[in-house]
Order: C-alpha cells, then sequence, then structure tokens
C-alpha cells in the first residue's frame, strides 16, 4: 500500500510539473506577442485612443472585466489580444489583480498561465451581466458577440453606471451601420438607443494586426451625451431574452460550445 501510494504522488507530481511546464511556455509565447506589440509600433499608436476617455474628463479605471479572450494558448490572435491587454493595464495603471477575466474555453494551462500574470478569473458565467457597482471599470471584450455588450449595457442601464464605464471592443457605431434598424431595436435595443449617449474613437489600422483588433474602438458615456436620451429610454429596463434572435453570439450558462466570432476563438 506504501508503495502504491507513493507511485500514485510521483504521477501526481509528474503531473504538476509538466502542467507548469507547459503553463511557462504559454506564458514565454505570450510575453513575446506583448513585446511584438510593442516592436510594431501598434502599441503607440492606439495609446491615444486608449487615453482618449481620460483626456475627455472619464474617470479613470480602478478595475477590468475581460470577456472572450478564447484559447491563447494555441491562437496567435488570442494571444495578441492578451498581450495588448497587459499593456492596457500598465498604461491605465490597473493592477493584475484588480483583472478579473472570464471564458469558459480556457485549458488549464491557460488559467496557470493566468494565475502567473497575476490575473483573476470570474467563477461563474455571468453572460455579461457585471454591474460596476460604482466603481470605474474597464471592460475588455474584443469580437465578442452582440448579445453581450447588450447585456453589459442592461446590467448597467443608468446614467451613473455607464459615465463609469469604458468598453474595448466592436464598434458601437459599425454596429448600427450593418444591422437593420428593426433588428437592431428588437434583438439589441440597449445597444440601439445608447449610441446617441456615446463617444467612440477606433483603433488603428495596422496590416500585422488587421485581423486581430479589426473593428475595435474605445468607447465611454459622458454624463452630458447620456442625458441626450429620452426619458422612454431610460424608462425601458426590461432584461433581454434574444427568443427571436437567429444569430445570438453569446456563451450561456450551461452551454459549452465556444460562441465567439472566429476571429477571437
Amino acid at each position: 500500500a506504501e508503495g502504491g501510494w507513493r507511485e500514485a504522488g510521483g504521477r501526481r507530481r509528474r503531473r504538476r510539473d509538466e502542467e507548469a511546464a507547459a503553463a511557462g511556455a504559454v506564458l514565454r509565447r505570450v510575453r513575446e506577442a506583448r513585446e511584438d506589440l510593442l516592436t510594431s509600433g501598434f502599441w503607440a499608436a492606439s495609446a491615444g485612443a486608449v487615453r482618449a476617455p481620460l483626456g475627455a474628463g472619464a474617470e479613470p479605471p480602478v478595475r477590468c472585466v475581460c470577456y472572450g479572450l478564447g484559447r491563447f494558448g494555441g491562437c496567435p490572435i488570442a494571444r495578441s489580444q492578451l498581450g495588448f491587454l497587459l499593456l492596457l493595464l500598465e498604461e491605465l495603471r490597473v493592477p493584475p489583480e484588480r483583472c478579473s477575466l472570464f471564458d469558459p474555453a480556457f485549458s488549464a494551462r491557460e488559467v496557470e498561465a493566468l494565475g502567473q500574470l497575476g490575473l483573476q478569473l470570474l467563477t461563474e458565467n455571468e453572460e455579461g451581466k457585471h454591474r460596476t457597482g460604482g466603481s470605474a471599470t474597464l471592460f475588455y471584450m474584443v469580437h465578442c458577440g452582440k448579445a453581450l455588450y447588450n447585456n453589459l449595457l442592461w446590467s448597467n442601464w443608468s446614467a451613473e453606471a455607464l459615465a463609469k464605464m469604458v468598453i474595448i471592443g466592436n464598434s458601437f457605431r459599425g454596429t448600427h451601420e450593418r444591422l437593420l434598424p428593426r433588428v437592431l431595436q428588437r434583438d439589441y435595443s440597449y445597444l440601439a438607443r445608447v449610441l446617441k449617449g456615446t463617444e467612440e474613437v477606433a483603433l488603428p489600422a495596422h496590416p500585422r494586426y488587421l485581423d486581430t483588433f479589426n473593428d475595435t474602438s474605445v468607447h465611454w458615456f459622458p454624463l452630458e451625451k447620456l442625458q441626450e436620451l429620452s426619458p422612454e429610454d431610460w424608462d425601458f429596463v426590461e432584461e433581454p431574452t434574444y427568443q427571436d434572435c437567429e444569430d445570438l453570439e453569446i456563451i450561456r450558462k450551461g452551454d459549452r460550445a465556444n460562441g465567439h466570432s472566429p476571429a477571437a476563438a
């Protein structure tokens, strides 16, 4: 029995060592992706867009929430997006431990790598319904589905809460341009209504990162613009259901499938 315990313990130690080595390899590739962003000039070109909300008087974020990053251990696009997130946290002086991530697709080695970076994992699928709780919050949601943005807006649907948010993700303006107005209003009503209260600055185009950050903008919500919304807009606070939505891009609680766009997978 004693020999069996030693053998089982040895297997567990080897497995832990293998997992740690695999996570270390992922971590090295993430750091390389971060350095590539710096040396390519893309980060320097993007920094102005990142700082735009602060220059316009927005409150500096004290925490960050990241949704839908994808399998960065094997996907260069997702790895570059994570590298960009690390640079964001440094630029905005948000400590890594104040940044929480969720993606049900994360592997054990990716979870380990995120832990080594000091980042935190959300323990449950919020379906994007994360409240700021009065804290200035950066939401990093590159290439997420429209329902995730819509849910986030619904869960913070007041001028006071929205004014404390910055969202880096798919262009709201582009979403309005691409969708038929009746579809946008029916399926994503909070996205439809918030545009009048939104300031948006696009990340610059870069030949090396066209697929990684295409259609990506920085969004924030100044109080004076939010006041342009009508009382009827604020009074409607029904939770989204998406019963008639044909192209729903969201991972619901209990879903196993990864609902990202291909660019975020």
